[in-house]
């Protein structure tokens, strides 16, 4: 197994495969603009791919893991670990600005960093700009969208209905 720099060469190959893996409930988004890979570890002739769920019970995390074996499978590395790890807790802070273009390109509106949905009971709403037409006149429908970490909300100003990417933190 290679060393040193060899083994930073191989680990690097690697997290280039693993570019090619989407998220099955936003395939517009990787797993890194998700930030959801926390390392990749060579062991012999062994690779673990160290993951955090977006959520504890995140449906979308198997589907995840298979694709990630999958992938660096077609690439000659049949012995793939997929290890899952909760602490620390994803935040949507470990989202690539990239990967937030690209919500609001899909018409998902990114989370919004200065406003936070903490899960208060009275806690006001986020001030979620429209990812059509970008006005901040929008008010939450629902606190759950199309999936649990989405939000559903809609603009006063183009009346259309979109999904908020909810904070994590």
């Amino acid at each position: 197994m290679p060393v040193g720099s060899q083994m930073s060469i191989e680990k690097e190959k690697i997290l280039h495969i693993l570019e090619r893996v989407t998220d099955p409930e936003i395939p517009v988004l990787t797993i890194q603009d998700m930030g959801i890979i926390r390392d990749v570890i060579i062991e012999n002739h062994k690779i673990i791919v160290v993951i955090t769920p977006t959520y504890s019970g995140c449906p979308a995390m198997s589907a995840i893991s298979m694709a990630i074996r999958m992938e660096l499978l077609s690439e000659g590395y049949p012995d793939v670990e997929i290890k899952e790890i909760f602490s620390p807790a994803w935040t949507t802070d470990w989202m690539s600005e990239s990967g937030k273009q690209k919500l609001k390109e899909y018409g998902i509106a990114p989370p919004v960093v200065e406003k936070r949905i903490s899960g208060l009971l009275f806690q006001e709403a986020p001030e979620v700009p429209c990812p059509r037409c970008s006005s901040t006149d929008t008010v939450m429908i629902s606190e759950f969208g199309s999936t649990a970490c989405k939000a559903l909300m809609k603009c006063n100003s183009c009346l259309e209905p979109f999904d908020y990417f909810k904070c994590h933190r």
